[in-house]
């Protein structure tokens, strides 16, 4: 594991319920621009450990799911954590940044 992951980490586990981050959003808040690929990397390197970051609330630049390599069991899963949470998908397949966006 990266030693940047724990910055990433700290950042993913501070969105609240109901609101969103892009990748290159929360590369920013972790001190690391430009970085938005190794925030992929490090929400990739959660999948099958027991954690509690909530790494569903992370989303491409355009408000869409970024599809992995799996699939789509993973984005299926994201989504609906999301709508649980009260987040809404346009026709488009796409979160409106400007509603659920979270800018602390």
């Amino acid at each position: 594991m990266s030693d940047r992951y724990p910055k990433i980490y700290t950042v993913v586990a501070a969105i609240p319920a109901g609101k969103v981050c892009t990748y290159g959003q929360v590369a920013e808040m972790a001190d690391m621009p430009r970085a938005a690929r190794q925030v992929g990397y490090a929400l990739a390197a959660l999948k099958g450990k027991n954690h509690q970051i909530p790494w569903w609330r992370v989303m491409n630049a355009k408000g869409e799911i970024s599809v992995r390599n799996e699939a789509g069991e993973r984005e299926n899963l994201q989504q609906t954590l999301l709508e649980a949470e009260g987040v809404e998908f346009g026709l488009n397949g796409r979160v409106d940044l400007r509603v659920y966006r979270w800018l602390p």
